[in-house]
Order: structure tokens, then C-alpha cells, then sequence
């Protein structure tokens, strides 16, 4: 699958998205969690509402996006947040959608990061050029208002840079990474939904699949796993 999906439009991720999804179902998932922010802000809200009903009606597709901000307004005491994010994201408005519905007290300050993801992708984070963007971004950020207490990273393969962008705001400042809220968020979910929860394998199997090049696949996503994997070729 082509990536990142960051720049590209509703349209092309939705139906990248659709296909993954479609090809989870018949390899018997029942439930599928888009862990990357884009397709969670461009195409989760379609696939459960249009497809869902009609291809799997028994089956769940969540998201990244709801599960941060239902609690992202416990980490702010200025009720001023930030966000950085792939331009897709932030186009989408829904951190910012999100985020007031839940608590609408709270503003919502945004950044598209379009050279993030490349960078890290590319393990170039750690030059003066890799430097120069994160500077120019985080600061880009914190000028839209003083007050900004939290800054939400809004993109999964941020985490990775997290003590980089800590080093560059000040140190009242929370820096929230999704991972963790995302986990207790799930096991709060399959609590809450009995009925998905035994449909779901116990034997803790782990398999990687990618529509790209699997050599480019298992050298980026080991990064993100802490070891080295071997992924499949899938072909949709």
C-alpha cells in the first residue's frame, strides 16, 4: 500500500483503507483498529457507517482519533491543546470536531508536520536539516497562543521522536502520546462488548502483512516494535 498516507486525499485513502479492511474480514478478524490518525480522520466514519452494515454487519472497525479525545481535556488546565499532525489530519478537523464534542471548553490549536513522517521514515531524525522542521513546526504551534498546555501528537509514528520534541517545548508542557490512551481505551471497549470480546483469538499470535515492498516495510515498522520482523507480501 502506498504511504504515507499523510498528503493524500480523502478519496484515495478511504478506499486504500476499505480494501485493508475488507481483506482483514476475510482472514477472519473481527476486529480491525486503523492505528494511523490519517485514516482514522478521512475513513473510519464512512467504512462503519456505509460499509460496515452491509459487508460485516457483526464486525468493528475503530479508531485512534475518539479514544484521545474523550480524556484529552484531564491533561489541559488552561483548556488550550495542541496538535501536530500530517496534513491530512489537520484538514480534516477532526481533533478539533472530536475534541469539542466531548469537552467544548476546550480550544484546539493545530499544525500539519508534512515532513515529519518522511524523516522518520527515512531514519533521518537526527541531522541539522531533520532538526531545522521540528524546530520550525513546535514553534509554529506555541505562537498560535501562549497558553498552550498540552500538545497531543497526532500521528503514530511521532512517539518515535518524543524526547526530541519534549527537549524543544517548555517543560510545563504535557506531551501526550496516543499508544497508551489507545490500549486502555480497547480493553475498556471488548469489556464494555462481551459479544466481540469472545469472537476474539487468545493464542497471541503476531503476523505482519504490507501491500508494499516487504523489505522497506520490515526495516520502518521494526522501529515502531523495538525488534527485528519478517512481514508477508499481500496482494489486494
Amino acid at each position: 500500500m502506498p504511504a504515507p498516507y499523510g498528503s493524500r486525499s480523502f478519496e484515495t485513502v478511504y478506499e486504500y483503507t476499505l480494501e485493508c479492511v475488507k481483506k482483514l474480514f476475510e482472514m477472519n478478524c473481527e476486529l480491525v483498529v486503523l492505528a494511523c490518525n490519517t485514516a482514522s480522520a478521512k475513513a473510519l466514519r464512512s467504512i462503519q457507517q456505509k460499509d460496515l452494515p452491509t459487508l460485516a454487519p457483526h464486525k468493528r472497525v475503530l479508531g485512534v482519533i475518539r479514544p484521545t479525545t474523550e480524556i484529552i481535556s484531564s491533561y489541559t488546565k488552561t483548556n488550550k491543546v495542541g496538535v501536530l499532525a500530517t496534513s491530512g489530519t489537520v484538514s480534516s478537523q477532526s481533533y478539533v470536531i472530536e475534541i469539542n464534542k466531548f469537552s467544548p471548553q476546550v480550544e484546539v490549536f493545530q499544525e500539519a508536520c508534512p515532513m515529519w513522517v518522511p524523516l522518520i521514515e527515512n531514519n533521518e531524525i537526527n541531522n541539522e536539516g531533520a532538526d531545522y522542521f521540528f524546530k520550525k513546526n513546535i514553534q509554529n504551534l506555541l505562537n498560535k497562543n501562549k497558553e498552550i498546555d498540552t500538545i497531543l501528537l497526532g500521528c503514530t509514528h511521532y512517539p518515535l521522536i518524543i524526547d526530541k520534541i519534549k527537549a524543544l517545548v517548555p517543560p510545563n508542557i504535557n506531551v501526550i502520546a496516543q499508544g497508551e490512551l489507545l490500549a486502555n481505551s480497547l480493553c475498556d471497549y471488548l469489556s464494555r462488548h462481551k459479544e466481540i470480546e469472545v469472537k476474539l483469538g487468545k493464542n497471541k499470535q503476531v503476523e505482519f502483512f504490507t501491500t508494499d515492498s516487504t523489505e522497506l516495510f520490515d526495516q520502518h515498522a521494526g522501529a515502531f516494535y523495538g525488534s527485528e520482523i519478517k512481514s508477508q507480501h499481500l496482494k489486494l
